[in-house]
């Protein structure tokens, strides 16, 4: 009877223990160079519950680490070193989910001007790369430890629209996954256009045009980052150079538009679009506004995949090129590129609406966050 009690208690105060301290997680922060300052990639512990953060590495040297991607497996990071020239390159490491460190395999060129994006396909067959400069995007194979192959596939865009200071050309801006992992999504803010790549990771060559090939936005839009909803019927695309949003149906690697709504309407200010992200639940949708507006806009979405307006907060940062929301839904962090910092926000699940936290993580030029659960 004792032993019994003793085991009782010992879970319950297991249980409780574990409920005050929550998950905990990895975040990984890149970042760009700053005056000569260390940079490239940061290690954080950070706790899903309480909002609290300290330093897991020390940081991994790499120059203009302003994208990064996570295998599913946990077990490697992939980061972008967005320079001209010879510079431009990306990089695989392996990953270690216990300790959180990040261990050098190999780079290779990323065949164009300025990567910016990077991703990595679920089963770890091929990692994809757009050049914003370049107007191209790679599909490059991946050996069995996640270290990058030979035989990359290149595959060049052409065109621009009715922006001449920023639509010149083609800018590849983001290269996207489908939650299936069937298509490959490329907006191109040089183009206005969003491309559409089946995706076949038992071919040497993984990406084929697919039977739609493009969707083209309104001229002088300036497609950047997209993003899916959980529920994978449905896509959100920020249009940079006019601070919206468009609102899409998903289905076989076809994009239908049926909305667009702005970032904030009654601001007169200077404002671009930047980062997208859906929350784990689905309900809401949140998207990132730099130049003089510096803040988030939040909406809610309904059945049918569209946006209502409930909110916008005030990142308390200059340039919020990048934010993420940890896995559980509680927080969103916001890296704030101008201000040296992560703010870090608790966030309501059923308003969608933030809240400061008075937390904040102080770096130089932080522009990408990613989470990772800690594991064995």
């Amino acid at each position: 009877m004792k032993t019994t009690l003793i085991i009782f208690l010992m879970f319950s105060i297991s249980a409780a223990i574990a409920q005050t301290t929550g998950k905990e997680y990895y975040l990984l922060v890149g970042a760009y160079a700053n005056q000569g300052k260390t940079n490239g990639i940061d290690v954080y512990k950070f706790n899903s519950q309480t909002g609290e953060f300290q330093r897991a590495q020390p940081t991994t040297i790499l120059e203009n680490a302003s994208y990064l991607a996570i295998s599913a497996d946990k077990k490697n990071v992939y980061s972008v070193s967005e320079s001209g020239q010879e510079k431009a390159s990306v990089h695989a490491y392996s990953f270690d989910a216990a300790t959180g460190k990040l261990t050098f395999l190999n780079s290779v060129s990323s065949q164009g001007d300025h990567p910016c994006y990077i991703s990595v396909d679920k089963k770890k067959k091929f990692v994809f790369v757009g050049n914003y400069s370049g107007g191209n995007l790679l599909s490059i194979p991946l050996n069995a430890d996640g270290s990058f192959g030979s035989n990359a596939q290149n595959i060049k865009h052409e065109g621009g629209s009715v922006n001449k200071e920023r639509q010149d050309k083609s800018h590849v801006h983001s290269v996207v996954l489908s939650p299936d992992n069937r298509y490959l999504l490329v907006p191109d803010l040089g183009a206005d256009k969003v491309f559409q790549y089946n995706v076949d990771v038992t071919k040497p060559q993984a990406l084929t045009p697919a039977a739609s090939p493009y969707t083209a936005v309104k001229s002088g839009a300036g497609p950047r980052h997209i993003t899916f909803h959980p529920n994978g019927k449905y896509a959100y695309l920020a249009l940079e150079l006019v601070a919206q949003v468009a609102a899409f149906d998903f289905k076989n690697g076809k994009l239908q538009e049926k909305q667009i709504i702005a970032l904030n309407p009654d601001f007169k200010g200077d404002m671009t679009a930047a980062d997208i992200h859906v929350s784990p639940d689905g309900k809401f949708l949140y998207a990132s506004n730099r130049g003089e507006a510096n803040e988030l806009s939040i909406y809610s979405i309904d059945k049918e995949g569209k946006l209502t307006a409930v909110g916008r907060q005030s990142v308390l940062g200059k340039t919020p090129r990048n934010f993420a929301i940890d896995p559980t839904g509680n927080f969103v962090l916001a890296a704030n590129q101008n201000s040296n910092d992560v703010v870090i926000f608790k966030r309501d699940s059923k308003t969608g609406l933030l809240t400061p936290t008075g937390k904040k993580i102080e770096l130089h030029k932080p522009v990408c966050l990613k989470f990772v659960e800690v594991g064995k």
